[in-house]
């Protein structure tokens, strides 16, 4: 390659900063360190092939990454359970049968309980620059990168995938209208609908369109409205519930520590910036999407968007931090450190 590794590297540094709206701090910082050393990456999903996020989020990471290092950190993308179970990521990760993941962290908060708040709690973020002062500005992420480190793994850091619509055969429009409800939902948002009277039923990605279809749910959430009509759901629903539970809740990118205690800083920081950069672009992604589909849905399909009244996400709200809190109760040293955070920006942000 002719172009000067060190100055491409700077401009990547410079565009990644602009894509997050001001969010980093690396416009002006030093020029990275061209580096001798090449490195390959298994990075599996849990994503599927096919859905266009797969391509346009996912893929375009690995295509950033390979291009701002001039080739010297390739990452080679795998397709759910190729190299091993999404349930196993993680594990695989830590024993290096994979050198990285781009994932979702409530799969394993059985074993590392802050991760429900790296995904993301509902009723809390209401734009992408609050989900990253919180993670960024305010510590929470480097709580959560200690607790990853007990397991082997280096947490890179949250993309967005936009927020949580919900998907369902009947509507939903007031508190009572949960009561009964047969929801799809994983980790922290389970306990939450719960106890909104709710009866979360823990069922994989593959099999939500079956389960809508069936009536084996009687509503599911796979991100927002572009995340799910990714997975066809918009064939086997009436409504479209608004507005979304939480504006961004998050995946990540996880890497065995070895390997990533390989990189030298200058990898590192286009890692961490490829991250920031794609979350940025992901959540405009998502979104532009969201509002372009729902007017299909409608046009297209038939379908009825519902406008849940502010009763529901003040209720959800507060049913939120009472599940934050026992959270923090089990797991003090740190969910508790990262809920005492959250109940501190929910107060700056004057949602307490």
């Amino acid at each position: 390659m002719t172009q000067d590794k060190s100055m491409s590297r700077r401009n990547f540094l410079k565009t990644s900063a602009a894509a997050t709206a001001g969010a980093t701090a690396a416009i002006g910082a030093p020029a990275v360190i061209a580096s001798n050393n090449s490195f390959k990456w298994r990075m599996q999903t849990h994503w599927p092939t096919g859905t266009w996020y797969y391509e346009a989020v996912f893929q375009e990471l690995a295509n950033r990454v390979y291009e701002a290092t001039d080739g010297e950190l390739e990452i080679e993308t795998h397709r759910p359970g190729s190299v091993v179970s999404t349930g196993d990521t993680l594990r695989a990760v830590r024993r290096g049968t994979l050198d990285s993941a781009f994932t979702w962290p409530s799969y394993w908060i059985g074993e590392i309980p802050v991760a429900g708040h790296l995904n993301g709690n509902l009723a809390t973020f209401e734009s992408h620059e609050e989900m990253h002062f919180f993670f960024y500005e305010m510590g929470a992420l480097d709580v959560i990168r200690e607790a990853y480190a007990n397991h082997g793994v280096y947490q890179v850091g949250p993309w967005s995938s936009g927020g949580i619509a919900i998907y369902a055969r009947e509507p939903i429009q007031s508190v009572s209208d949960f009561e009964g409800f047969n929801i799809r939902s994983t980790g922290t948002a389970a306990r939450v609908f719960q106890r909104m009277g709710a009866a979360p039923v823990a069922i994989d990605g593959g099999e939500l369109y079956q389960a809508l279809q069936t009536g084996v749910a009687d509503g599911v959430h796979w991100g927002g409205v572009a995340a799910g009509w990714g997975m066809n759901l918009q064939e086997v629903n009436s409504y479209i519930m608004q507005p979304d539970l939480v504006s961004h809740t998050n995946g990540e990118v996880i890497v065995n520590m070895n390997k990533w205690n390989e990189l030298g800083e200058d990898h590192k920081r286009v890692m961490h910036d490829a991250i920031r950069a794609t979350s940025a672009d992901s959540s405009a992604k998502f979104r532009h999407q969201d509002f372009q589909l729902m007017q299909e849905f409608v046009d297209e399909y038939d379908g009825e968007i519902i406008h849940m009244d502010d009763e529901v996400i003040s209720e959800m709200r507060r049913h939120t931090m009472d599940v934050v809190d026992e959270v923090s109760e089990d797991d003090p040293e740190y969910s508790g450190r990262v809920g005492d955070i959250l109940h501190e920006f929910m107060e700056l942000t004057g949602k307490l």
